[in-house]
């Protein structure tokens, strides 16, 4: 009976190994990816027509769960892509498919820098509501310093945690960089621009800022933009 006891909790222990793993690999389906493009002012209108038409198109693709086309509040050629897809495959497949290859090569000729694509990972993900004609995105570098990474993730969790229970809030999500993990971005929607500035002068934003300060390794890198859709 002992023999059999001692068998049955190795078996157990086995299994929540496996189990934890597999939840640990989970965090590698949930791709993310934030693109940057800035383009000559003179093309503005030829490149939001062709990220409208990449956005059509890709939204009908298998695996894509969001797909959305953002341009900067005050550099109107500063655009971004932030897409969100099922699983590894769904994105390599979107990448190498018809739409992607279109936008890019119909970008390249009037892109005035570099086709800043960022591959991620969502870490940390809740409901998100509809984004109003209003709303304002903000989508957030932050770069730590190797040794403060889990630090900052802990950090970044909980201000997503307490900031989407604050009024005006539609979204907030925390991405890793595949190839840097210790770059992430941070994705917010908030109602208008005043939910956004309550939110900034909260304490919770602003002791959040405070205690980040000492671990970054470049400028914290906030961007807002208004969706093109």
């Amino acid at each position: 009976m002992l023999i059999l006891r001692s068998t049955l909790a190795a078996v157990a222990v086995v299994v929540a190994s496996i189990a934890g793993a597999r939840a640990q690999a989970s965090g590698t389906e949930a791709p993310r990816v934030i693109t940057y493009i800035e383009v000559m002012p003179s093309s503005l209108d030829t490149a939001v027509g062709i990220l409208r038409r990449g956005a059509v198109a890709s939204r009908k693709e298998a695996g894509n769960l969001r797909y959305e086309i953002l341009q900067h509040a005050e550099r109107r050629g500063a655009l971004a892509i932030l897409e969100a897809w099922s699983d590894p495959n769904a994105l390599a497949a979107h990448d190498d498919g018809a739409a992607a290859k279109v936008l890019r090569g119909e970008l390249n000729p009037i892109r005035i820098g570099y086709y800043d694509q960022r591959l991620d990972t969502a870490i940390d993900t809740g409901a998100a509501g509809a984004a109003g004609k209003e709303a304002i995105y903000v989508a957030t570098h932050v770069d730590v310093t190797g040794q403060f990474k889990d630090d900052a993730i802990a950090m970044m969790k909980k201000l997503a945690a307490e900031s989407r229970k604050q009024t005006g809030s539609d979204r907030f999500e925390v991405w890793q960089q595949n190839n840097r993990l210790n770059h992430f971005t941070m994705i917010e929607v908030w109602k208008d621009q005043g939910a956004l500035d309550a939110h900034n002068a909260s304490a919770t934003a602003r002791s959040f800022r405070d205690q980040l300060g000492h671990m970054m390794g470049a400028l914290y890198d906030d961007r807002r933009y208004r969706s093109l859709d």
